[in-house]
């Protein structure tokens, strides 16, 4: 693998799925010795897809419906 002139390498989508590294999540840099770790933060603030989704989602409703109603909606007993 090699480095770009913008100092970027590809981690290939087999580790990403088994280290649930996903777009977006915060990574690390650990110096040991003369090898380099590469480690997925773990808590802390806002992090993770989930909460990544809700953000983004946060004030973006344009309806007038009550919650109830969306609920309703959302159980099918319209």
């Amino acid at each position: 693998m090699r480095i770009t002139s913008k100092g970027q390498v590809t981690i290939p989508v087999e580790i990403r799925e088994r280290l649930g590294l996903l777009p977006n999540c915060e990574v690390e840099f650990v110096v040991e010795g003369s090898a380099l770790r590469l480690r997925k933060v773990r808590g802390g603030r806002a992090s993770g897809r989930g909460r990544s989704i809700v953000q983004h989602l946060k004030g973006k409703a344009t309806s007038s419906m009550t919650t109830k109603q969306i609920m309703a909606l959302t159980r099918a007993e319209i």
